[in-house]
């Protein structure tokens, strides 16, 4: 398919038009610090602590594995002249494959899916979801057209602290914010 000059021309005037026509309309603009909206929240200590609990008894019975699988070996080496070819060759297969198991395991806890993503995904959802939903109720209520969440990567060179609306997102959710709020968010 080839393009004709002319319909390069018409489609650079449009886009010139639609960034014109959108560069002069008052944009709104707001922001959130949702670090502090999720530490204000009741749900989120305790969501907190059932999340590191997990993880602590999965990594020690990982730490309990990998001790064995080391005893395993040493008693390998401290025996290994005595074996036969074949007894040699199954106890290495034995270690080889106790260490594929443990680094399965690992990954079934703490892998980029594992259990521990997922449960932290299913336990977190209804907290993101009340937030993004008192978010939206303050951006509608008060005329905003983007607001922007300031605990990620977003970098802001500069902002004023009239258009935080962290405070308002948590009066939305019915916490009480008494002087929470505006602490961390000058911070930043």
């Amino acid at each position: 398919m080839t393009i004709k000059k002319n319909q390069i021309v018409m489609l650079a005037a449009l886009c010139c038009s639609i960034f014109v026509g959108s560069a002069s309309a008052q944009q709104n603009i707001g922001y959130v610090d949702s670090n502090v909206i999720l530490e204000a929240m009741p749900n989120y200590a305790t969501i907190q602590q059932q999340m590191d609990r997990m993880a602590g008894d999965w990594q020690k019975e990982l730490d309990q594995l990998k001790n064995d699988l080391d005893e395993q070996f040493r008693d390998y080496q401290a025996r290994e002249l005595l074996y036969t070819n074949e007894e040699r060759q199954r106890r290495r297969s034995e270690i080889v494959q106790a260490e594929d198991d443990l680094e399965r395991l690992r990954v079934k806890y703490f892998g980029p899916e594992g259990d521990i993503f997922l449960e932290q995904e299913k336990l977190m959802r209804p907290l993101q979801e009340k937030i993004l939903q008192a978010i939206d109720d303050v951006a509608t209520a008060e005329g905003y057209d983007y607001v922007f969440d300031i605990a990620g990567d977003f970098l802001f060179m500069f902002r004023k602290a009239q258009f935080d609306l962290s405070e308002n997102v948590l009066l939305e959710l019915g916490i009480d914010v008494a002087g929470t709020v505006r602490q961390t968010s000058q911070s930043n």
